[in-house]
């Protein structure tokens, strides 16, 4: 596929292209660039960033991380699906990661804004982890039962998740962004109808 037709290259370049825009803002109206583009409660007061916020990013190094890890992540998923699904889910995955960030963050300390796309990359693992032959051919053959298989994914949600704490990660939306996209990979939700009756590449 070409970069220009790649839903990897195409999300990557509305990182830069948003991350040009906040740079403006901030030359303009410095005090107004985190409110236009972070998520933050009340989220009914500027629900634009519900979704603003995925593509946008604190400073250059986040956005190099997330724009490097969604390389590596996103060529392979993007392979067995089709560009407006790879988008859904990745806008959906990152909302939810975001708001989760916001609601369940706030229960534990002040409220916080959050930008930036990691909760969907880490959709976008969790649904590769999931979905490979290997990991279906292993979970078959142990044959657990449905508890236990939630109770793996939260387990491995927050043994990943942790591995990437650090003061000022969005360690929530780690863990949701990575559990949704566990769970998405079990049910194989990226999946197109003609994967299941043709011998296309699977994840």
């Amino acid at each position: 596929m070409c970069a220009s037709r790649s839903p990897t290259f195409q999300t990557l370049t509305a990182f830069v292209v948003v991350f040009a825009v906040q740079s403006g803002v901030r030359l303009v109206a410095p005090a107004a660039a985190v409110g236009l583009f972070a998520l933050a409660p009340p989220l009914a007061v500027r629900p634009w960033t519900l979704p603003l916020s995925v593509y946008a990013h604190a400073n250059l190094p986040h956005l190099v991380s997330n724009a490097v890890a969604l390389l590596f992540v996103g060529l392979l998923v993007e392979r067995v699906t089709t560009t407006v699904r790879f988008h859904l889910f990745f806008l959906s995955v990152g909302m939810a990661a975001g708001v989760a960030q916001v609601w369940i963050g706030g229960l534990f300390g002040p409220p916080t804004a959050v930008l930036g796309a990691s909760g969907a990359v880490f959709g976008l693992f969790g649904y590769l982890l999931a979905a490979n032959p290997v990991t279906r051919a292993v979970v078959g053959r142990l044959q657990l039962s449905r508890g236990v298989q939630v109770a793996l994914v939260a387990g491995l949600a927050l043994v990943v998740t942790l591995t990437t704490a650090a003061p000022g990660v969005a360690l929530v939306a780690h863990f949701a962004g990575l559990a949704l996209g566990l769970v998405a990979g079990r049910l194989h939700v990226l999946r197109t109808e003609t994967q299941g009756t043709n011998n296309r590449q699977p994840v």
